[in-house]
């Protein structure tokens, strides 16, 4: 019998979360998703210093400060994995952006020119943007502008109904995060069935597919296998490599979890959603309102991280 990895990929689209390009290489993933903290991690790789290098070179060639060539270096990732992958790949705009539309809006053009650059075309690309209010309403003039939006750090209907208003290309619902936050909340111990990521994700699927939205659901942030093959069937699911090795390593039988005929049998409440309901929803929710905000703390002190990085090889070469 097939691997569960290879019956995974009859029914959904597998997307590898790493900067890790040599992963990437093996387990075949159709897209590939980055983020500050892979991109540092990948950064210290003795494998990739080239890419480090070149961006350093660049930087002190041209006369560009520290943030411009961390930004390089984070495009740079991505057009090498644009190599391996044939679909898309992620790149998240600055986390310190998360409530600046403008500024999210501003980068995430720059990050395509960046792109267009390098030859990489904005149709192999996806800009990774947080699912604050703010958030939205960028990826809502973007879309309109031709550049495709993977909404990251979603963790309550509330945020994916935003952002099929918005038209967003594809949504990022964060599975393992959420089971961390009721794990430590409530001390229970989950089931794959009884996990609060899934069952999240699962109601996420089941309100797109029953209004027949377009945007694409890709599951994230898993703890185990369990959780993936509970999602078995949804749209996408970005997986880090220790977890796609487990699954293919794993000869058992995968059935289908998710099926958009179904799901559509089972319709849930429609949302009308301006900012007030947006955030008054989102505040209700504490789980999602806490990992949202910690999701950004994150993503912004590991953006820093890697500008201190680029600083030092800045200087070494000075």
């Amino acid at each position: 019998m097939a691997s569960k990895l290879e019956q995974l990929k009859t029914m959904t689209t597998v997307v590898a979360d790493t900067g890790d390009m040599e992963s990437i290489r093996i387990f075949e993933p159709v897209d590939a998703t980055t983020n500050p903290t892979l991109i540092l991690k990948a950064a210290q790789m003795p494998g990739y210093a080239k890419l480090l290098e070149e961006a350093v070179v660049w930087g002190r060639s041209h006369n560009r400060v520290t943030s411009e060539v961390a930004d390089r270096l984070t495009v740079n990732f991505g057009a090498e994995l644009t190599k391996i992958v044939p679909g898309r790949v992620s790149t998240e705009v600055d986390a310190d952006l998360s409530f600046d539309t403008d500024g999210t809006v501003a980068r995430a053009r720059e990050i395509i020119e960046d792109y267009a650059r390098l030859g990489v075309g904005r149709e192999r690309i996806l800009i990774k943007i947080a699912a604050t209010w703010e958030g939205v309403r960028a990826a809502q003039r973007l879309q309109s502008e031709g550049v495709d939006c993977n909404m990251t750090l979603v963790f309550s209907l509330a945020q994916a109904a935003a952002c099929a208003d918005a038209g967003a290309f594809l949504i990022s619902p964060f599975v393992g995060r959420i089971l961390d936050w009721h794990v430590k909340n409530e001390g229970k111990t989950y089931t794959p069935e009884t996990d609060p990521g899934v069952i999240s994700v699962r109601q996420i699927y089941e309100y797109y597919k029953s209004y027949d939205i377009k945007t694409i659901i890709m599951g994230a942030s898993f703890r185990n296998t369990g959780e993936i093959e509970a999602l078995a069937g949804c749209d996408r699911l970005t997986i880090s490599p220790q977890l796609l090795e487990e699954l293919a390593r794993d000869e058992g039988e995968l059935r289908r979890r998710l099926d958009p005929k179904s799901a559509a049998m089972r319709p849930p409440a429609k949302l009308s959603l301006d900012e007030k309901t947006f955030r008054l929803l989102l505040n209700d929710d504490a789980m999602a309102t806490e990992k949202l905000a910690e999701g950004i703390r994150v993503f912004a002190r590991d953006a820093r991280a890697l500008r201190e990085l680029v600083s030092k090889r800045l200087q070494a070469a000075a």
